[in-house]
């Protein structure tokens, strides 16, 4: 089973946030960030980066990409790219979990877990922890990735992103995997281990 969700994140202006470079400066270098729309104020509108997560309910294994909103066509498209990937490392997916956004309510969304032989069910309304292996998975997201350092544009942090995911996979240990990294629980990946020695 695949956990889905979305984690919305401010886009970092040129020059680094306000939480890294104080309050003052991070206006700044919001203001003198290129091409972004303005409010009534006259103050550039940042925008969001959506990062739609999805991961393995049983070995913690997390996909995930970024993009610029969360409809239900960039859902659908990043669940298809999500299976297709965890089934090259030997999982194969046959439930969906999914909190009562949009885009998990939709008919697409619906028609492509029909497509892909995935049985979709939802998350009570008003009731995260039933989602917790992902919400938990955000923290983690967050601590480690999005707001681990001082980036000093949104395409530097977005550049990350593909390193630490890998770094979790295979190489943080996971409460939940006995210390272990979480790709160490997926057994059926073609190389993952090697043939012993004879004679040990």
């Amino acid at each position: 089973m695949l956990h889905v969700d979305v984690k919305k994140l401010g886009n970092i202006p040129d020059g680094g946030g306000w939480r890294y470079v104080g309050r003052r400066q991070g206006e700044k270098n919001r203001a003198a960030t290129p091409d972004k729309p303005k409010n009534k104020h006259y103050d550039p509108l940042m925008g969001k980066a959506y990062v739609h997560t999805v991961i393995d309910d049983h070995s913690r294994v997390a996909y995930a990409e970024i993009h610029d909103d969360e409809t239900a066509h960039t859902a659908t498209a990043v669940l298809a790219r999500a299976v297709k990937w965890f089934n090259a490392r030997g999982v194969t997916v046959e439930r969906v979990l999914s909190d009562n956004g949009g885009a998990y309510r939709s008919h697409l969304w619906r028609d492509t877990c029909a497509e892909l032989g995935i049985r979709h069910k939802r998350t009570r309304p008003y009731r995260p922890q039933t989602n917790g292996k992902i919400e938990r998975f955000h923290r983690t997201l967050a601590d480690g990735w999005a707001y681990a350092r001082c980036y000093t544009s949104e395409t530097e942090r977005r550049g990350e992103l593909d390193g630490w995911l890998h770094y979790y996979n295979h190489h943080r240990p996971h409460r939940a995997c006995s210390n272990q990294p979480p790709f160490s629980r997926l057994t059926n990946v073609s190389g993952q281990y090697s043939p012993r020695a004879s004679g040990s």
